[in-house]
């Protein structure tokens, strides 16, 4: 892999439908990791369900070589993020291992909620962040308003701010220079013990868990053994390799390479997002510090149809949270409905995509109860406030 100088960890941000999505798909274009043949719009959005609502609900990663007008080959980690409020802690995990954010404002709506939300995000964690305006193409854009909204509401340097179009591509190229310029380098040691984190995971049927990571000391590679730091379990490396929109595999990963290991973890409670991976033989002095815990809004009970069914819905369940860290259920029963699971979600959003993600990807027939939501109460003699749930 590349020294840690020619490395570029980035994210983009912004509020729902201002093009994220279709800016991720022109750098993949303009990189020609993949043929024309395999592209389609919404590369990394990998669920039917994204595609249909034009949303990303699952963040993706992507490794993308760049060759700068200086003549230096560059490596680009980009971590596409979701936009929607209710998915707030998916950003949170792409922001947390990369050094810079691409924050991309619509030139037609402007600044907004998530826009703002966003940002503070993005600056709790020390993140370089460079102004992108999208949609120039648009005959209603308005580039004088946003760049007034980019200096006096967001604070930020107009100077350095890209105007591009993600749909037709104008603006991309000159944006890539932008990243490589002003976005700094990690400042990892190969050197030192390995300190990695973990930002996400999802399972595959054949080869378990497959691990996603910011490696930021040290180095990982194949046949290593790593301890897990919250749990002290030791794994044997079989696999490591970046994405390339697919998992591509190499030899080892090191310090500010962002991708993924296989260890032939087949236990998914094992796997903690915001966990710690180091080496078993020579381990960091302390864990990074982890993400923020997630703390559900609206909560709703799931029932299986047939109560035959308890068992593949927890098997479900169980693959579902591997894959949405933001999803809190424990066991639930019913006289009615028998037995089940008291889900708190982000939002009405995260409950509709995880009741349709079990129904689609695990085949499940569900019932769910009203969503409800916590709340606290003043008692009238005087006591309180004290925290209760509306059913």
């Amino acid at each position: 892999m590349s020294s840690t100088e020619e490395i570029r960890n980035f994210c983009i941000i912004a509020h729902i439908d201002h093009g994220k999505s279709t800016l991720a798909d022109r750098f993949i274009q303009k990189a020609m990791i993949i043929s024309e043949r395999e592209y389609k719009d919404q590369i990394l959005d990998s669920m039917d369900i994204e595609r249909e609502r034009g949303i990303t609900i699952k963040s993706q990663a992507v490794t993308i070589p760049f060759k700068s007008k200086n003549g230096k080959e560059y490596t680009l980690n980009l971590v596409d993020t979701p936009g929607h409020v209710d998915f707030a802690y998916e950003v949170s995990r792409a922001i947390s291992s990369c050094e810079g954010a691409l924050l991309l404002i619509d030139a037609s709506q402007g600044v907004e909620a998530q826009t703002l939300a966003n940002l503070y995000m993005a600056l709790e964690y020390d993140l370089e962040v460079i102004p992108v305006i999208n949609k120039i193409d648009l005959p209603s854009a308005d580039i004088p308003l946003v760049m007034h909204q980019i200096d006096h509401e967001l604070g930020l340097d107009i100077d350095i701010t890209s105007l591009v179009s993600a749909k037709t591509g104008k603006g991309v190229d000159e944006l890539f220079e932008s990243i490589v310029e002003h976005i700094p380098a990690p400042t990892g040691k190969t050197s030192e013990p390995l300190k990695a984190l973990i930002f996400d995971s999802h399972y595959d049927p054949y080869r378990g868990v497959i691990v996603h990571i910011r490696v930021f000391e040290g180095q990982l590679k194949t046949g290593d053994n790593i301890k897990l730091m919250s749990s002290d379990a030791v794994y044997k490396v079989e696999e490591t390799g970046v994405f390339r929109v697919v998992l591509n595999k190499n030899d080892k990963l090191t310090a500010g390479d962002v991708g993924y290991f296989i260890a032939g973890i087949k236990t998914i409670s094992d796997i903690r997002v915001g966990d710690t991976v180091t080496n078993a033989a020579r381990p960091c002095d302390k864990a990074l510090p982890g993400f923020k815990e997630v703390k559900p809004v609206v909560f709703s009970s799931i029932y299986p149809v047939d109560s035959n069914d308890y068992n593949e819905l927890l098997n479900a369940m169980e693959k579902l949270k591997l894959n949405d860290a933001s999803l809190i259920y424990e066991k639930d029963s019913s006289v009615a409905l028998g037995f089940g699971f008291r889900c708190g979600f982000l939002g009405l959003l995260h409950l509709e995509v995880v009741q349709e993600r079990l129904e689609r990807e695990f085949d499940l027939s569900i019932v769910l109860t009203a969503p409800s939501v916590a709340y606290k109460l003043q008692m009238n003699s005087g006591s309180g406030p004290g925290n209760d749930l509306i059913d």
